[in-house]
């Protein structure tokens, strides 16, 4: 059985239209019914597809026995908005992301507070698009060059590349530095800004142009 069979068997067992689980793959129908077609041999949004139809990535690609992704070593995050992850900062997890959202998978142990977050605008472009998700554990201490999640005052979150600076009075200030060269770095030196977790997966789910 092809990469192609597989995926449409699996998208039939969970009566979805290419439609429907297109949207929840996070890419368009065109580009599923080229998967199911066999005109795509290696998609770039596996992980995405996987999570669509509640099975592995491994499985996709490969075949072999079918595990239903609810007996395989995975955990659901929940993926929050950017007003949510800025209550992490002053509020306990439970608290803060009370409320309805949708999950993504991992089959990575990482700390029970872990979350993820959708890239919104083009700050951090070109390494991270609007529409890629990225997981983010706030038990992490982030390594000089690794991205954070952050509150900087406001109310919501921000996502920047982490660069450490100097000390003062045995506290570590940092800049906080966009990819994007339109927007400005910002200094805990200047600013009250306090992170709250480092990156620890990217999911790339799609590349249009």
């Amino acid at each position: 059985m092809s990469l192609a069979d597989r995926v449409k068997q699996r998208r039939i067992e969970l009566g979805l239209t290419q439609t429907e689980v297109a949207e929840k793959a996070g890419i368009t129908q065109q580009s599923w019914a080229s998967i199911e077609d066999g005109k795509t041999l290696k998609p770039r949004n596996i992980v995405g597809m996987a999570d669509a139809l509640q099975c592995e990535p491994a499985w996709l690609m490969n075949g072999g026995t079918f595990v239903p992704v609810s007996e395989v070593n995975t955990r659901r995050i929940p993926l929050i908005n950017y007003v949510q992850a800025g209550a992490l900062a002053t509020k306990p997890a439970i608290e803060a992301m009370d409320g309805s959202f949708e999950y993504v998978l991992t089959d990575m142990d990482w700390s029970q507070y872990t979350f993820a977050l959708k890239i919104v605008g083009d700050s951090m472009e070109p390494d991270f698009k609007a529409g890629d998700v990225i997981v983010v554990d706030p038990e992490i201490e982030p390594a000089p060059g690794e991205f954070v999640v952050a509150k900087n005052g406001e109310h919501e979150a921000t996502f920047k590349k982490y660069r450490p600076t100097f000390f003062s009075n045995g506290k570590q200030h940092f800049e906080l530095v966009p990819l994007n060269n339109d927007y400005p770095t910002m200094g805990s030196a200047d600013h009250e800004i306090k992170i709250i977790g480092t990156m620890v997966e990217h999911r790339i789910y799609r590349r249009k142009r």
